[in-house]
C-alpha cells in the first residue's frame, strides 16, 4: 500500500512538472508572436562602458581585498561619484561622449545593414566635441558593399566629428578602404592591413562543354554587357575590358585613400601585399600600434563611453525552434521521454 502512495505521489510530481514545462513553453510561444508584430529590423542596444569597466574592478576587487578592505574600498568610490557627479554640475562643459560601434565584415560586408542605422542614430546626438571609434574586422570584399560601409563612415567625417578606427586583427582590402576614412587608425602588432588591390577570379568550362558537344548560347545587347564567361568562349577583348574595369576600381581606391591619407606613398602601398601592425605603422597606413581594449580603457577615465550596436531579431521559427529544442533537451536530461 505504501508503495502505490509513493509511485502515486511520483507520478503526480512528475505529472505537475510537465505541465508547468508545457506552460512555459506556450508562454514563451505567444511571448515571440507578441515580439514578432514589432519591426522586423530589430532595435538598438547601447551598453555604458564606464559602467562595465567599474563592474568587472568591483567583482574583481570583491574576491581580492580583505573584506575590511573592500568596504573602504566601496564607501571611498561613493565619495568619488559624489564629488564627480557635483563637479560635473558646476561645470559649464559636459564629458566628452565616445560612441563605440563594431564592425565584423564578411565577403558581402552584410554588417553595413546594421552599420547604416547605428551611424544615423549617433549622429543625432554627437557633436564635434564627441568622437566615434569604430572597432573594424574585416579581411575585405565586394567593391559596392564596402564602398557603401565606407560611405557611412565618411557621413561621421563630413559632421566633422572625430572618427577612430581599431583594427585588431584585419583590415584588408575592403576593410582597408573603410579605415583609411578614420582621422586616426590604430592596430594591433600582429593585426594585418593592406591589401590595396582588386581581384576577380573565376573558373571557365567552355573547353570540357565542348568536348562533351554542350552547345551555350548567350545573348547580349551591348558589346561588354558581360566581358568574361563561366561557360563561353572568352575573347582577348572581353579580357582588356574587364582589366580596365579593374584598375579604374583599383584608382578609385587609390584616390579615396589619397583624400583622407596624404601622408602615405601611394605607389608604395598600393600594390595589393599586405603588412603586419608594426610595418603598416613605418609605412604610414596606420598612426599608432594598440589594441582597442587598451584604447577604451584610457578613454573611460576621461569621457563616457556607450557601445551602440543593432540588434537584428531571428525570424520567429528560428527562436520558437530554439525555445523547443531546449524543452526537449531538459525533459530527455531528466529521462522522461524514455
Amino acid at each position: 500500500m505504501l508503495n502505490a502512495i509513493i509511485e502515486l505521489a511520483l507520478f503526480t510530481a512528475k505529472a505537475l512538472i510537465i505541465v508547468l514545462l508545457i506552460l512555459v513553453l506556450l508562454g514563451a510561444f505567444f511571448a515571440l508572436i507578441a515580439k514578432a508584430k514589432d519591426k522586423a529590423k530589430g532595435k538598438l542596444q547601447i551598453k555604458n562602458l564606464n559602467k562595465h569597466y567599474a563592474e568587472t574592478k568591483e567583482e574583481l576587487l570583491a574576491e581580492i581585498l580583505p573584506k575590511k578592505h573592500f568596504k573602504q574600498f566601496l564607501k571611498n568610490k561613493k565619495q568619488e561619484e559624489k564629488a564627480k557627479q557635483k563637479s560635473i554640475e558646476q561645470s559649464a562643459d559636459r564629458l566628452k561622449n565616445i560612441y563605440v560601434l563594431n564592425f565584423n565584415g564578411d565577403m558581402k560586408a552584410s554588417a553595413v545593414t546594421s552599420l547604416r542605422d547605428e551611424v544615423t542614430a549617433v549622429l543625432t546626438i554627437a557633436t564635434p566635441a564627441d568622437e566615434v571609434v569604430v572597432r573594424l574586422e574585416s579581411p575585405g570584399g565586394v567593391v559596392h558593399g564596402y564602398g557603401l560601409a565606407a560611405a557611412q563612415l565618411m557621413r561621421i567625417r563630413a559632421q566633422n566629428i572625430p572618427l577612430t578606427v581599431t583594427v585588431d586583427k584585419v583590415a584588408a582590402s575592403g576593410g582597408y578602404l573603410m579605415a583609411c576614412v578614420a582621422n586616426k587608425i590604430l592596430a594591433a602588432p600582429f593585426a594585418i592591413v593592406g591589401s590595396i588591390g582588386v581581384i576577380v577570379q573565376l573558373p571557365n568550362f567552355h573547353r570540357l562543354l565542348k568536348d562533351k558537344h554542350i552547345d551555350f548560347e548567350q545573348h547580349m545587347a551591348g558589346e561588354f554587357k558581360r566581358t568574361i564567361t563561366l561557360f563561353g568562349e572568352n575573347t582577348e577583348e572581353g579580357r582588356q575590358k574587364l582589366q580596365h574595369e579593374i584598375e579604374d576600381i583599383h584608382q578609385l581606391f587609390k584616390n579615396l585613400i589619397c583624400t583622407y591619407r596624404q601622408q602615405i606613398d601611394i605607389q608604395q602601398v598600393a600594390t595589393g601585399e599586405h603588412w603586419l601592425g608594426e610595418q603598416a605603422l613605418a609605412l604610414k597606413l596606420i598612426d599608432e600600434i594598440k589594441t582597442s581594449d587598451d584604447y577604451l580603457l584610457e578613454r573611460s577615465k576621461e569621457a563616457n563611453l556607450f557601445e551602440i550596436y543593432h540588434e537584428v531579431k531571428k525570424p520567429l521559427l528560428t527562436r520558437l525552434s530554439t525555445v523547443a529544442n531546449l524543452l526537449k533537451e531538459k525533459i530527455a536530461e531528466i529521462g522522461w521521454l524514455k
